[in-house]
């Protein structure tokens, strides 16, 4: 029997497969973490919204506007699951909007929410937080204070539970909402 020799591949070639190779298949975890993010903004009643004091909870971050017809439409849903998940679950309702403050006070009174809201200065918007592109916009930190999610368009129940259950694979001794 006779066996033909197989072609030769230049070296340089296999090194460059194999590189694509471990890049392809390195888990999430191999990449350095990144760095918490750092919030703290003043709500509508009065008080403080610090992220870092939310250590240890996923933190729901939902920017928003009072004309966005979908915004509205998840706000119901997302206070309702924040509400269910309270034990590990927090939020911030952050309106990129440019009404008063008397004018957003009117607004949440109609449109109540489980969880502190902030009207966003638009001319001096937190430096932390991206400025949406498209509203709403929503960012899933995870109790370490990392993003490990953002949404674009409406969210709800099942795409939370779906998100963290996705980031809790990778870190599995972070809490279940």
């Amino acid at each position: 029997m006779k066996v033909r020799a197989m072609q030769s591949i230049p070296m340089k070639t296999l090194q460059s497969l194999a590189l694509l190779a471990v890049l392809t298949v390195m888990p999430a975890w191999a990449a350095p973490p990144a760095a918490p993010l750092q919030l703290t903004l003043r709500t509508l009643d009065g008080g403080t919204f610090n992220l870092a004091a939310e250590r240890g909870k996923w933190v729901i971050l939902n920017q928003w506007a009072t004309w966005c017809g979908p915004c509205l439409r998840e706000m119901p849903e997302i206070s309702a699951w924040v509400k269910t998940h309270a034990a590990h679950v927090a939020a911030l309702g952050m309106a990129y909007d440019g009404i008063t403050a008397q004018e957003f006070a009117r607004f949440m009174r109609r449109h109540p929410v489980s969880y502190p809201v902030v009207l966003i200065d638009l001319e001096s918007p937190p430096a932390a937080m991206p400025e949406p592109e498209d509203l709403p916009s929503t960012y899933l930190v995870a109790p370490d204070g990392s993003v490990v999610k953002h949404f674009v368009g409406p969210i709800d129940g099942a795409k939370l539970d779906a998100a963290i259950a996705a980031a809790r694979t990778l870190h599995p001794q972070w809490p279940r909402p």
